[in-house]
């Protein structure tokens, strides 16, 4: 199992430069990644700052060497897929093939998109997802592409350079279980992150999704399945503990939270320190 930092691009005390150093210090402390929340207006209640998920990420790739880094979650409705197809391949290059991009419907409605005029019906913005994801990974490829479709058009078109990982960027699809359409949709890529009420899901609802996706995916290619949670640092029996309760369910990744600490860079930093929760 793999574990992840698993961070808002918001906090009263946060900014690119602090992120970056704080990434800088999960790979020193033993952490496999480092992900962002890509939110342009989290909530319009709570006046915080909030800064660019990629262009931090740019930051973070030239102080790291080895973790994983990425958003957790992109949506791509908001998004030109061609834009974002060059912003993606340049950060895997930047970051030497150590670009993970997770996707998603996005979340809150309202807030991070009604703002701006932009659809709020869920429906639409997964139409425009799968668009979009067949988009980025037709230009992904280095060959020609066109793309006529409800959302987007494409005339045909060359990107290069491809990225730096084969035969792509991987691509986790995030979606809210018991929901099926996302994880329908999630078969076809490279991994999923799971979310629900709580947002942990359990080791039974782990499983579930796991039969699932097994049950709709045609690829035999390694899969991830991805999750949030959190943990006590320090006290490291029971965080293993808890961890441990998801090793046989096919989790191949525990993103460590610091949600509840966006508003102290030290509480984050502290946490970051103790290291990951591994499993003997």
């Amino acid at each position: 199992m793999n574990f992840g930092i698993y961070t808002p691009n918001f906090g009263a005390e946060t900014t690119p430069l602090l992120l970056a150093d704080l990434a800088a210090e999960a790979e020193e402390a033993g952490w496999d990644g480092f992900f962002l929340w890509d939110h342009i207006v989290y909530s319009r209640r709570q006046k915080l700052p909030l800064y660019d998920p990629w262009v931090t990420l740019a930051g973070i790739a030239m102080r790291t060497h080895h973790i994983r880094i990425g958003t957790t979650v992109t949506p791509i409705a908001r998004r030109r897929p061609w834009k974002l197809a060059r912003e993606t391949v340049t950060l895997d290059h930047l970051s030497g093939g150590r670009l993970i991009l997770s996707v998603g419907v996005g979340d809150p409605d309202e807030d991070d998109y009604g703002t701006f005029g932009e659809p709020t019906d869920r429906k639409v913005r997964a139409s425009m997802l799968d668009e979009g994801l067949e988009i980025l990974d037709g230009l992904w490829s280095g060959k020609p592409f066109a793309h006529q479709g409800d959302h987007y058009q494409v005339k045909k078109v060359t990107f290069l350079p491809a990225p730096v990982q084969s035969p792509r960027i991987p691509v986790w699809v995030g979606g809210f279980w018991p929901h099926k359409r996302p994880f329908r949709r999630a078969a076809r890529w490279d991994g999923t992150f799971p979310l629900g009420n709580p947002f942990t899901p359990t080791p039974n609802t782990v499983r579930d999704i796991r039969a699932y996706i097994d049950q709709h995916r045609q690829n035999p290619a390694p899969y991830d399945i991805v999750i949030m949670g959190g943990t006590l640092g320090n006290n490291p029996v029971a965080a293993r503990r808890r961890v441990a309760t998801y090793q046989d369910t096919g989790v191949t990744w525990w993103l460590e939270s610091l949600f509840r600490w966006r508003n102290s860079i030290e509480d984050m930093r502290q946490r970051v320190r103790q290291g990951p929760p591994r499993l003997d």
